[in-house]
């Protein structure tokens, strides 16, 4: 049992070495040329202006956020559906349970409005008057 721990920390350990040499040779080789061009925020060959500290509207991250789910989704299902008839019931099972969680946050999102682009405004919870 011990060797199973020690293998476990000898891959953590080179991990950890192989992260650090490779930190510091591009360290070591990195240009130390530091112009104002160089300093510059790159926009796809656009001429920066302003500050590159933009605040973007949440619904960017969220719908991102949602994307990635059903990304990761197709992701995990698509090796499944190709081998799926020698999986047997108990795959289809674990595939079906899966597949409703999703839809289960799928309909969560939609009915708390999170994929309207564009949301109406809420009513003022003091009246119409505001005070």
């Amino acid at each position: 049992m011990l060797t199973e721990f020690a293998t476990v920390l000898v891959f953590i350990v080179l991990g950890a070495v192989t992260v650090a040499l490779m930190l510091g040779v591009s360290r070591l080789l990195q240009p130390r040329d530091q112009t104002a061009v160089k300093l510059s925020t790159y926009e796809c060959g656009e001429v920066p202006f302003g500050s590159s500290w933009v605040q973007f509207n949440i619904r960017f991250y969220v719908i991102a956020l949602i994307f990635i789910v059903f990304d990761v989704e197709v992701a995990l299902l698509y090796p499944w559906a190709v081998i799926f008839q020698r999986l047997g019931l108990l795959a289809f099972v674990e595939a079906l349970v899966f597949i409703v969680i999703l839809m289960a946050g799928l309909a969560y999102v939609w009915k708390e409005g999170d994929l309207d682009w564009v949301r109406a405004m809420q009513e003022n919870p003091a009246g119409k008057g505001g005070k």
